[in-house]
């Protein structure tokens, strides 16, 4: 193994699934020789019947110290998987069928004792008759080993199947897990770059009031800014938030920027109760929010009106900035400068894939931007 490689560990079975396959396998051949045993009208049948169930537990017990010797070589190739099972299966076949011929071996006896009284053979014949039994019994013996082999044999090949399926899982398990892996970071990237962006235009506007001699407004200022940033560096930046939570923290920030424009920003929020506990990701709102203060609030003299809404359409979220400026929110992402929409839109693809979407332009009477992805909640 290389240096720095984490050694993946081998695939295997669950215990479970080996013995419902073994019971299955010497349930469904106690059936069939039951069925055999009847239609060919054999004697002894009630005798034989829980000989046979002895016999097909032996075959269970057997087969799994087949099963916990095979497993060894899980992690080894295939071919030598294959000539362990064809190695492993004789010996296990053998000791079937010895133990089929001990507990058989009294009514077996039986049988062929019956069989001598009903020819009605004298001692001589019968002390003849009872050394070719021993040779019967015999290639009784081998016969039966053979059939347990190839028995054993199939059980061995689905035993396989069944551990290549699990090896199959278990690559589409660590797939999954490096793309998920490979997807937090995407989210955590386009995260990052929210922050650093919000804490440039703030300490600009932070300087300015210093600079101008509004030392209230700035302490007010730097007291929400610390809120902000509690807040919003306190969760995972790949996990999701509850829509309350995320419009507090846009509040918050909207709260910093009355400071910078006292008379000119307005605030209203229409966030259903209903929709409150929706899940979103973490300051998806944030350069949208920005954006209608940077591009209607800043350069307007007069009042303008930033709206966060939420509502339910055809069992999605859809959620909408709007504001009443002069509708260039969008100037920058056309010419490829600060993170806006572009941001959003990624993580949201991240995030949701195709199951999520942003429209945004201009709407009567301003601008307005709407994102629309799945309503998901804790539970869900």
């Amino acid at each position: 193994m290389k240096p720095g490689r984490t050694a993946q560990p081998a695939a295997r079975v669950p215990f479970w699934t080996v013995f419902a396959s073994v019971v299955g396998l010497w349930a469904t051949y106690f059936a069939l020789i039951t069925v055999r045993a009847e239609l060919l009208g054999l004697p002894f049948l009630d005798e034989m019947l829980w000989l046979r169930l002895l016999t097909t537990l032996c075959g269970i017990l057997i087969t799994l110290g087949l099963w916990l010797v095979l497993r060894v070589f899980d992690a080894q190739p295939m071919w030598l998987k294959i000539g362990a099972a064809l190695l492993l299966a004789m010996p296990a076949a053998m000791l079937t069928a010895q133990a089929n011929a001990v507990i058989f071996a009294e009514l077996q006896a039986a049988v062929d004792g019956l069989k001598m009284a009903q020819q009605g053979l004298d001692d001589t014949l019968m002390a003849d008759q009872q050394d070719v039994a021993l040779a019967t019994e015999r290639e009784r013996l081998i016969d039966f080993a053979t059939s347990r082999y190839f028995l054993l044999l199939a059980w061995c090949a689905l035993y396989l199947a069944l551990l290549t399926g699990e090896r199959a899982r278990a690559a589409e398990r660590r797939e999954q897990e490096f793309r998920n892996a490979a997807k937090a970071a995407e989210l955590r990237s386009l995260r990052y770059q929210v922050n650093p962006h919000f804490l440039f235009n703030t300490l600009n506007s932070l300087s300015a009031m210093v600079l101008t001699g509004k030392t209230e407004a700035a302490e007010r200022m730097i007291q929400t800014i610390s809120t902000f940033y509690r807040r919003s560096l306190a969760d995972d930046p790949t996990s999701d938030v509850p829509l309350r939570q995320e419009i507090a923290l846009q509040q918050l920030y909207l709260e910093i920027e009355a400071v910078r424009f006292p008379s000119r920003l307005r605030t209203v929020y229409e966030i259903p109760h209903a929709l409150e506990n929706a899940l979103v990701p973490g300051m998806i709102l944030q350069p949208l929010v920005e954006n209608s203060v940077k591009h209607a609030v800043s350069p307007s003299g007069g009042e303008i009106t930033i709206t966060l809404a939420a509502r339910e359409e055809y069992g999605r979220l859809v959620i909408t900035v709007s504001d009443n400026g002069a509708g260039a929110n969008d100037t920058d992402d056309h010419h490829g400068h600060g993170i806006g929409l572009a941001n959003v839109r990624e993580r949201l693809e991240a995030r949701f894939g195709d199951e999520a979407s942003v429209v945004s332009g201009l709407v009567s009477g301003g601008y307005a931007t709407h994102l629309r992805l799945p309503i998901l909640t804790k539970r869900s």
